[in-house]
């Protein structure tokens, strides 16, 4: 097999079983959705307040499920010794990575869908400029995905991943937040052309993190 037949296997493999166990519908989703609810409870609405703030908001909660997925992901790894089988079925480290991290940005896109629509529900949100949007949206969650399934298998095989991994990932994901944050409100407010340098800094982060996976998920991958 080629390395894009081994990542699809991969994450085949982790969306099934994300399929079966329905942690995203009945956890992830739902979480997200409190989490926004929450907001609108917590600030004015009357003054505008959330709308201003609704696309930091978003992609804060974002961020929140991505390390509820990336857990998720690597908690059925160790279970059962199923990681020792990973290591030795033979694929590549780097379509492994891939794999996984692919199966996150699934999750996490499912995930952005709804939460999209929830915040121009609730937020009575209106996007002047979709094309920018979508590529931001997009690039960001590549950046996300790939950086969760390296910090993830990072903390593996340790006790303490659960408050490991957002301590590793929340600073190294900060421009993500930074750069989607501001492309989205380029696009609400009508300015593409305030989104695009956004959406240049999201996709190198994203192929940044996306060939570091690619080179260091192996040796990780042992040492977990």
């Amino acid at each position: 097999m080629n390395l894009v037949q081994e990542a699809a296997l991969v994450a085949g493999k982790d969306l099934r079983i994300e399929a079966r166990s329905r942690v995203t519908l009945q956890q992830v989703i739902p979480f997200g959705l409190v989490v926004l609810l929450l907001f609108a409870f917590a600030l004015d609405p009357d003054r505008g307040i959330l709308r201003r703030v609704a696309p930091g908001l978003f992609w804060v909660t974002v961020l929140l499920g991505a390390l509820l997925a990336v857990s998720r992901a690597f908690a059925v790894e160790t279970e059962n010794g199923a990681s020792d089988a990973l290591r030795l079925s033979g694929l590549d480290p780097a379509g492994v990575f891939l794999g996984k991290a692919a199966a996150v940005a699934v999750e996490l896109a499912v995930l952005e869908t709804v939460l999209a629509v929830g915040v121009v529900i609730l937020f009575d949100v209106g996007i002047a400029s979709v094309g920018p949007l979508v590529l931001a949206t997009l690039a960001a969650t590549v950046g996300i995905a790939a950086t969760g399934t390296l910090y993830g298998v990072l903390a593996a095989g340790l006790r303490v991943r659960e408050t490991l991994v957002p301590m590793l990932l929340l600073p190294v994901v900060s421009p993500v937040l930074l750069g989607a944050t501001r492309a989205w409100e380029a696009a609400i407010d009508g300015v593409p052309g305030d989104a695009w340098p956004w959406v240049g800094l999201l996709s190198i982060f994203a192929v940044l993190y996306v060939a570091v996976g690619m080179l260091a998920f192996g040796p990780l991958l042992e040492e977990a």
